[in-house]
């Protein structure tokens, strides 16, 4: 475990990578003792600072939920960081590469919360009961720090949460199985990646149900209104300036933003 100063200086210092879009060394490898408490108590306070200069916290992500990701990411645990609302964008975005430091994509569900939940033994049914909507969505993750990163530096780094794009069908969470929404993600018109949702834990509302028992263990839960990205059922792909992306999801529509 790392002091509360050590703690303030690393959340500052992946503020300032993500202003000057320059990663820094890992805050692992400048803090030895770095645990797991201490990672999400350096997103808290990064995420603190984000808010303080006028972004609002308007959800959750979830990550590395699926064997894809962790296979990818050379992690067996997932995480989970804050969304702000300064990094939604809607389908048929055109969004600026270079807000990103080494922006990929993945393919995610994400779920919009009709009531509150929190409490502990969180159950699949609970995430479905308390979810109005179920929309396709787009992650970009970036990373703020070097790599090979250890899953505290993941964690401090808000889960390397870039932005979220929301699009396609708008669907209650019983008119269809989600565990079977496919989905296969274009870069300029060739095919990179394709997945089924069932690959999050095996039922993406698993994910959510994880999160519900994670943050009530530091006082926290889901609130009506928030948004959750349940975790990418695809490997992420790289993307950089002029990448055109069309994401597929069939019966529940399609997802398509540019990078200028």
């Amino acid at each position: 475990m790392i002091t509360d100063e050590q703690r303030q200086a690393a959340a500052d210092a992946i503020l300032k990578a993500e202003t000057d879009r320059k990663p820094i060394v890992q805050p692992s490898k400048t803090y030895p003792d770095l645990d797991i408490e201490d990672a999400y108590r350096i997103q808290a306070l990064w995420a603190q600072s984000r808010v303080s200069r006028g972004a609002r916290i308007v959800g959750h992500k979830i990550g590395l939920t699926s064997r894809a990701m962790q296979m990818a990411s050379k992690m067996t645990e997932p995480d989970y960081g804050v969304i702000l609302d300064d990094a939604l964008y809607n389908d048929g975005a055109q969004i600026k590469a270079d807000l990103f430091i080494k922006p990929r994509l993945e393919v995610e569900l994400a779920f919009i919360m009709g009531e509150d939940l929190e409490g502990t033994g969180t159950r699949i049914y609970d995430v479905m009961r308390a979810t109005e909507f179920i929309v396709p969505a787009l992650e970009i993750i970036d990373y703020r720090t070097e790599v090979p990163r250890a899953i505290t530096d993941t964690i401090a780094d808000n889960a390397a949460f870039g932005a979220i794009v929301v699009g396609g069908r708008v669907v209650r969470p019983m008119d269809i199985d989600i565990r079977w929404v496919g989905a296969t993600l274009s870069k300029n018109g060739i095919i990179e990646e394709s997945g089924v949702s069932a690959a999050i834990m095996g039922h993406p509302a698993a994910g959510v149900a994880w999160l519900v028992n994670k943050l009530h263990a530091v006082g926290g839960g889901l609130k009506k209104g928030q948004i959750v990205l349940a975790g990418s059922f695809t490997r992420p792909v790289d993307i950089v300036k002029g990448d055109v992306i069309q994401a597929d999801y069939g019966p529940v529509g399609s997802i398509g933003v540019s990078f200028v």
